[in-house]
């Protein structure tokens, strides 16, 4: 049986800044690509890190949607800050947006992120 391959794309969130799909869906579930705080609207990175990781997460939550899934269907997330003295600051913000389903996470801190960045989420998730 042919492997199927799906790449999604949605205008709700911000393009690919290289070559590489917002996300990809195969045999049920969602591998999306790690997702910058960029304002979708005008391409733009606040410097404040909460404003930051909030936008990375609900770009996160678009593009889930655009899968077929929901952040309740989520598996595990994966998360890289440039300053993990802002682990802390990142959990308010998650918990917002994962009030009582709880995916299996790591957190990584890294030297730099493009576009200097100071977070990206990635994650992956079961269809509906």
């Amino acid at each position: 049986m042919p492997l199927e391959l799906k790449t999604v794309h949605t205008e709700k969130a911000p393009a690919a800044i290289g070559p590489y799909s917002q996300a990809v869906v195969c045999n049920g579930m969602a591998y999306l690509s790690g997702q910058l705080g960029i304002d979708p609207a005008t391409g733009i990175i606040p410097d404040n890190f909460a404003a930051q990781a909030r936008l990375a997460l609900q770009n996160l939550k678009a593009i889930v949607e655009a899968a077929g899934a929901s952040l309740e269907r989520v598996v595990s997330v994966d998360v890289y800050l440039t300053e993990m003295t802002s682990f802390g600051a990142f959990n308010e913000i998650y918990a917002e947006f994962f009030p009582q389903h709880l995916p299996a996470r790591a957190a990584i801190g890294v030297a730099a992120l493009p576009r200097e960045a100071q977070v990206e989420v990635r994650c992956v998730a079961a269809l509906a």
